[in-house]
Formats: structure tokens, C-alpha cells, sequence
């Protein structure tokens, strides 16, 4: 099977999974235990996190160990509805992660706003530079690289404005991490990540939390985390997120090189298919992500069907909105009719994908196309 669906999720890197492995084997014990056992799984733990840390640029101390991107979210938003004045708003990008937008609304229902994008995608710095002179969020959050188009966002831009204004910024960095250096994420107040998404395990993530105060726990229990999490520490989990960083962070450096393979492919899709369109060609994306507006046909599920047919697997978008008829969250901002949005397929390559793979897509969506179009009618004598 032809994999293009890394942006959901990315299979174990090798190096990830020796390190659980060995993990499994070696730190046995439950790191809050006194015992030697437990040290020295406590001990690896701690090592992980200062590893981490270096990657992002903070202190060990910032670091929190949780589930994935969506426990983070959520901690970061519960955290804020309790600490934030009763009228304060959160501010958030209109194009975020279902995991921030639904926690931003359920914990503020009525105080969120939805930050504009361009045509291209991109958050509109203006529209933020012009609002913040008239008001302040108690909390604002721009994504690192957007999940569907893979634009990159100007999250340095936007945490300047923060610091200029006193306002706490998050950034959810989940599609950037792996893919470009994650150096400099830890200046960001809130910052989290997800081991799944570039070959680590699922179910192990991180928060970097603000380097003063106390976070205000969404899991309650044990004191683990500095009492920001309670839960004992998956120790294997840990050390294979950290491994697999390792290895990503060094093809990080490479992007330049392989996004070649994504700005070839868009050209001869545009060439092979006449009637696509490639979704904010203008701006900087990340090299492993395309979203492509497909000639018509009668849905782009039957794209996605007709493909894994012949053996390659895409996505409509958004992972964590399959099974829903509505068009893109994402789309819609970016100001696409429902119309449009129903034409969207997302191709997202991972660190191992060759160009002899993205001309096999190529080859497989000609063939799709080609197998779509209506028979001709018979024509009665």
C-alpha cells in the first residue's frame, strides 16, 4: 500500500520502536516508586525531558508528558477557565485543530473568537495587529503548520504581538514538529506535540507550560508531572517520542531538498489533470503536504475509495473530521464555497516517501480519474 496519509498518522520510525522496546525491558518500574527499580526508570524519564527540552528550546522543568495533542488542548483551555477573569476572551485561528477549537468552545462558549485567514491561509497579522489595539485576550492560539494545507503560519509574528500586548500564547505545533526544526517552540507559553505524528507511538504527547505559576490540572489524582498531571508516566512511550525526534529532527534540516518532490508533483498533477487546483500554491507550506482541488466527480470519498482500490491511501482532510458530510472548517475560512470544498483531497508524504512514490500517486489519480468518467451512451439506430 502506497501510504500519503502521514499528516493522520505516521508509522514507527525503527529507531522509536528499539526504544520502547529496550524501555519496556530495562525500566520496569513505576518512576514515583523509592525503590532502585524506580529510580531508574525516574531517572530515564528525566533524561527524556531534558533531551526535549533541548530540542525546543526551554527548560526540563516546562515539560509536561501526556496522551497527545488533544489532552494538551484541552488542559491548556481548562487551565485558562479557571485562572482567566470571568470576562475574558480566548482568541484562536480560525483554521485550528478540531482538539483547540472544541476546547476553546466548551470551556468558553460564549468568550472565543475566531482569528480571520487569508484567501491563502494564512492568519491575517493585520486583522490581529488592528483588534488587539481596541482589546485583549486572556489567551491566544495560532497552530505551528496547518493540519490540511500545510501552510506554515507566522506564529513568531503572532507571539511577538503577544508579548507586546501581556497576552499568553499557545501553539499547537503537532503538524511542524518532524518536519521543520523545532527550535524556538519553547519561547511560545503553551506549546504541544504528538509522538504519532512524526513515527512515534500513539497515545504520548507533550505540553511546554509557561515557566512560572501553576497549571491547574485536567487529570486529577497522583501528584506526577510536578502535579500538573496525574497519571503514572509512560516511561517506553517517552523515550520512543524522544528517539523518533531524534532521527526527525535531522531530516528536518533536509526540507529544503525533499519539498522539490512535493512542488514537482503539484505541477504535473496540474498538468495530467486539467480542472485541479492546488490549495494555497502561494504560501510557505511545509515539503510533505498537498491539497488539491480534484476535477469533478460525484464526491471526493469516492476519490479516496477509488484510490485505495488501487492500492494507495489519501485523505480527505482533517483525520479527526472523517465521516462528516459538512465542507472543511478549514476551507470555509479560507473562504472556498461547499461546493469547492467537496473536491479537496489532502496527499501528505512522510520522510521515507521517494519520487518513484510520488509519481505512483500521480499514475494511481490519472487512473482514478480516468475510471471515473461516465461510459459514453450507446447511441440507438
Amino acid at each position: 500500500m502506497l501510504y500519503f496519509d502521514h499528516n493522520a498518522t505516521s508509522p514507527l520510525h525503527p529507531a522509536a520502536r528499539q526504544a520502547w522496546l529496550d524501555a519496556t525491558e530495562r525500566f520496569i518500574g513505576n518512576p514515583s516508586s523509592l525503590h532502585r527499580v524506580g529510580a531508574r526508570a525516574d531517572a530515564a524519564l528525566s533524561e527524556a525531558r531534558e533531551k526535549l527540552a533541548a530540542f525546543l528550546g526551554c527548560h526540563a522543568l516546562d515539560l509536561v508528558f501526556t496522551s497527545g495533542a488533544t489532552e494538551s488542548a484541552n488542559t491548556v483551555f481548562h487551565h485558562a477557565a479557571r485562572t482567566l477573569p470571568p470576562d475574558a476572551e480566548v482568541w484562536l485561528s480560525a483554521i485550528e485543530h478540531p482538539c483547540v477549537i472544541e476546547a476553546a468552545r466548551y470551556h468558553f462558549p460564549k468568550r472565543h473568537r475566531l482569528i480571520p485567514v487569508t484567501r491563502d491561509g494564512v492568519v491575517d497579522l493585520d486583522w490581529l495587529a488592528k483588534k488587539l489595539k481596541r482589546a485583549r485576550p486572556g489567551l491566544l492560539a495560532v497552530m505551528a503548520v496547518n493540519n490540511e494545507t500545510g501552510v506554515i503560519q507566522p506564529t513568531r509574528e503572532a507571539l511577538a504581538l503577544c508579548r507586546a500586548h501581556g497576552i499568553p500564547f499557545f501553539c499547537d505545533a503537532v503538524q511542524a514538529i518532524g518536519k521543520l526544526p523545532a527550535a524556538g517552540l519553547g519561547d511560545c507559553d503553551w506549546a504541544s506535540g504528538s509522538a504519532h505524528k512524526f513515527g512515534g507511538p500513539r497515545g504520548v504527547g507533550f505540553l511546554k507550560c509557561p515557566a512560572k505559576g501553576r497549571v491547574a490540572p485536567l487529570l486529577r489524582g497522583g501528584m506526577q508531572e510536578e502535579g500538573r498531571r496525574a497519571g503514572t508516566e509512560n516511561v517506553p512511550g517517552v523515550l520512543a517520542m524522544v528517539a523518533a525526534l531524534n532521527a526527525r529532527e535531522q531530516a528536518a534540516r533536509a526540507g529544503a531538498q525533499v519539498s522539490n518532490l512535493r512542488v514537482q508533483f503539484e505541477h504535473q498533477l496540474l498538468k495530467a489533470l486539467p480542472g485541479s487546483a492546488i490549495i494555497a500554491a502561494e504560501s510557505p507550506r511545509v515539503w510533505n503536504t498537498v491539497l488539491a482541488l480534484m476535477p469533478e466527480a460525484d464526491c471526493r470519498t469516492r476519490w479516496v475509495v477509488k484510490l485505495d482500490k488501487l492500492g494507495v491511501a489519501v485523505s480527505t482532510g482533517s483525520a479527526c473530521a472523517s465521516g462528516k458530510e459538512e465542507p472543511s472548517p478549514v476551507l470555509t475560512a479560507m473562504g472556498y464555497s461547499p461546493v469547492e470544498a467537496a473536491r479537496a483531497l489532502r496527499f501528505s508524504a512522510g520522510w521515507e516517501s521517494t519520487e518513484a512514490d510520488w509519481h505512483q500517486l500521480l499514475a494511481a489519480l490519472v487512473q482514478a480519474h480516468r475510471e471515473m468518467q461516465p461510459a459514453p451512451r450507446s447511441r440507438r439506430l
